[in-house]
């Protein structure tokens, strides 16, 4: 079967297919949900950060009005274990025994008839505790370290004599903060028990693996647990793990035989549903005096919970970023009493990226050396750990583009001699990568008597674009207009997805579309060329095309015939193909998969005497592979790019070094950008389709994120001559 070259509506930046629903309030996200004969549930939460609980009080909760039940380790259900999933093994289950391991963890959950009622009840629940002191610095000698858990340490060449050796040494600290991911969308389950069937709304971007995780916990078939996510409300990669509320939610309505419905309140979110880890980095780089690496030493130390496995190895991606000779990579982990840190927008990348772009920063300002110039010579053109060429790989062209666009020949390269005013003017500017990812992937496509078409899969749209892009491409495989095509998704009940996240879901879903589509086709192809009455009687199945709803031989669309009559002569209502998606294997294609780029240009303007700091303007140029609608890419990237601004600027999760407590846990103490903040954001795209996949995607969901803080530092320090290795860059640090 032949393919049409021309793709009329990949790459189109058209307007999102559900946007109409979004603008107009009709779009139900899991908040939304409600069935006849709902309870709510209302959480209680810990005072305390560490130690155990002696009694707990809940005589008068359960008296007060409208309350049914009030659960505690005392009475709850006990519950299994969930799976280990690509990202780790699940959050520990919820009221498992008397152990307190961070401030604000669940011990109580209280349900009755209305959420004013629960939220009410749940204040009047108390708790004596025998308090132990928490461990709360991640540089505390006593706190366990976990070592390299996923084995990525990395280590080639001799790095130490290396340093030892080079002509130019410089080693730094640097130092990040625990950010809180913060979804407009408050996360919100609603359970509903059929005997043993299970049917729950919950905030996730992985409906797949909440029907995994709720189905080994409950001890029920997969096959009886539905898990329905039509919208999320945002995520950033705190709807990537089925949370402990969620388990209570199933756990009352189970223990109830009634529907029960929980919605987080918004300091419930801070401590509920992950965080960016907090972290420390130690970077050593040896060069020569023209500007060559020859030796980098990379190792983190990054905040982990008392009882969770999550995993964030900062220093992962410097091990390809840079041709090197010598390089070591080494991550570490601190249990603390914190609550379960979590990926958040970028995981791990952001982190790692601040330490190395802003190294490398500082180093081209002790060469003398433009750091653009600095970057371009210690470009890899392969990979650096294998030797294999890139799949695609335009990060030169990143930096060449993105330069011209924004001015850098402009720069003058001494810090602190460009003004405006009373303004300094700062240019600073970073690479950025995300490495690519992605999992095994369905879908499935079926062509209406009336020549429709639905695509499915249980994937999310978490404001990707799913919706719409995977609608694009469908309409282009098959051959239709796009108002003849819907997608449908958020149902586990559909073939079966990855995980909106990593980047990973346009290339791995779209390649499952692909899949879907080419084999409807071919169904249709050996219907019609094996039929006398078809026009395509004869031809052959492989070299078929299809257009206008037509499927007709190669360069032939007078001699074909649309998808109804080849429907209608054969008696059927309509004709369906499932499409699969696995991650590619490097080894197989002779190539290693490139990942997203990008190069970043940020100008900043800093107020001397106030300490004020402005991003005055952004350039990103990506390298994202084939774009599939270069609207909603270009909408993450610029997403990105405010998330990047506010880690560099403004989030700061607080945490009460006697209590353990979240300070600031509300959106009137932490501050995230917001629209006066951010002005002109620029964005460009450039480079080829990716050689390792099918559809040539290789996601842009990080990548915009990436690079940014380092960039936004870098253009302080050449703005002001003060240089930050800790995150955010905070006024009173500036003066």
């Amino acid at each position: 079967m032949s393919t049409v070259e021309s793709r009329p509506l990949v790459g189109a930046g058209i307007n999102r297919v559900d946007g109409p629903r979004k603008v107009t309030g009709t779009a139900p996200y899991p908040m939304d949900f409600s069935v006849p004969g709902q309870a709510y549930g209302a959480l209680v939460q810990s005072t305390v950060a560490a130690g155990r609980i002696v009694r707990m009080h809940t005589d008068a909760a359960e008296r007060a009005p409208g309350v049914i039940t009030v659960l505690t380790h005392e009475n709850a259900p006990k519950v299994g274990t969930g799976p280990v999933t690509v990202l780790g093994a699940s959050p520990p289950a919820p009221l498992r025994n008397d152990r307190i391991v961070h401030h604000g963890q669940h011990i109580a959950f209280v349900v009755a008839e209305t959420p004013e009622q629960a939220a009410a009840a749940a204040r009047l629940v108390r708790a004596d505790y025998e308090v132990t002191d928490p461990l709360l610095d991640l540089q505390d000698p006593r706190a366990e370290q976990v070592v390299d858990p996923w084995e990525m340490d990395t280590s080639r060449g001799d790095t130490a004599a290396a340093l030892e050796s080079a002509e130019v040494t410089f080693r730094a600290t640097y130092a990040t903060a625990d950010n809180t991911n913060n979804p407009l969308g408050l996360f919100a389950t609603l359970a509903v028990w059929e005997g043993d069937t299970l049917t729950v709304h919950d905030t996730s971007q992985w409906p797949s693996m909440v029907r995994t995780t709720l189905a080994m916990v409950f001890g029920i078939p997969e096959s009886s647990v539905r898990v329905l996510v039509p919208y999320v409300g945002g995520g950033f990669g705190s709807g990537l793990r089925v949370w402990p509320h969620v388990i209570l939610t199933v756990m009352a309505a189970r223990a109830l035989n009634r529907p029960v419905k929980l919605v987080l309140t918004r300091p419930q979110m801070f401590t509920s549903v992950g965080h960016r880890p907090s972290g420390v980095q130690w970077l050593g780089v040896g060069m020569t005096r023209a500007g060559e690496l020859v030796a980098i030493d990379h190792r983190s130390l990054s905040s982990l919970s008392m009882e969770d496995n999550d995993y964030e190895p900062f220093t992962a991606a410097t091990a390809f970023a840079y041709e090197c000779p010598n390089v070591i990579t080494q991550d570490r982990q601190a249990r603390i009493n914190i609550a379960v840190p979590t990926s958040m927008r970028a995981p791990a990348e952001a982190q790692g990226n601040f330490a190395l772009e802003s190294a490398l920063d500082e180093l081209s300002y002790t060469l003398r050396m433009d750091p653009l110039e600095l970057r371009r010579r210690n470009h890899c053109d392969t990979d650096p750990r294998n030797g294999l060429p890139w799949s695609g790989k335009a990060l030169l062209e990143c930096y060449e583009v993105g330069a011209r666009r924004f001015g850098w020949s402009d720069r003058n390269p001494e810090p602190r001699s460009m003004r405006d005013g009373n303004w300094l003017v700062g240019y600073g500017m970073a690479s950025a990568l995300f490495p690519y990812f992605a999992q095994p992937c369905a879908a499935q496509a079926t062509v209406n008597r009336d020549g429709s078409a639905l695509v499915r899969s249980a994937a999310t749209d978490i404001g990707t674009g799913t919706y719409t892009v995977m609608a694009q491409l469908a309409a282009d495989e098959l051959g239709l207009p796009l108002d003849q095509v819907r997608f449908d998704l958020g149902d586990s009940d559909m073939p079966n997805s990855m995980m909106a996240g990593g980047s990973g879901l346009t290339g791995a879903l779209g390649n499952a579309v692909h899949d879907a589509c080419r084999r409807l086709v071919r169904s249709f192809a050996q219907l019609a060329c094996g039929d006398v009455d078809s026009p395509l009687y004869g031809a052959s199945p492989d070299d078929v095309e299809c257009t206008d709803g037509r499927v007709h031989p190669a360069g032939r669309p007078d001699r074909g015939e649309p998808y109804a009559d080849i429907l209608a002569r054969h008696g059927l209502s309509e004709l369906a193909a499932g499409g699969n998606s696995t991650p590619p294997v490097p080894a197989e294609l002779g190539m290693s998969l490139a990942g997203a780029y990008g190069a970043k240009f940020v100008e900043v303007r800093v107020d001397p005497d106030l300490g004020l700091i402005r991003v005055a303007r952004v350039v990103s140029a990506i390298d994202g592979g084939r774009i599939l609608n270069e609207k909603t890419a270009r909408s993450q990237i610029i997403g990105g790019t405010v998330g990047g601004i506010g880690m560099a600027l403004y989030e700061d999760t607080v945490t009460d070094p006697r209590t353990g407590r979240i300070a600031n846990g509300t959106f009137a103490d932490y501050l995230v950008a917001v629209n006066a903040d951010i002005s002109e954001l620029d964005v460009v795209f450039v480079g080829e389709p990716d050689r390792g996949t099918a559809t040539g995607t290789k996601g842009v969901g990080e990548v915009g994120l990436v690079g940014i803080a380092a960039a936004i530092a870098n253009a302080v320090y050449h703005a002001t001559g003060k240089r930050f290795h800790e995150l955010p860059i905070t006024l009173d640090a500036l003066l």
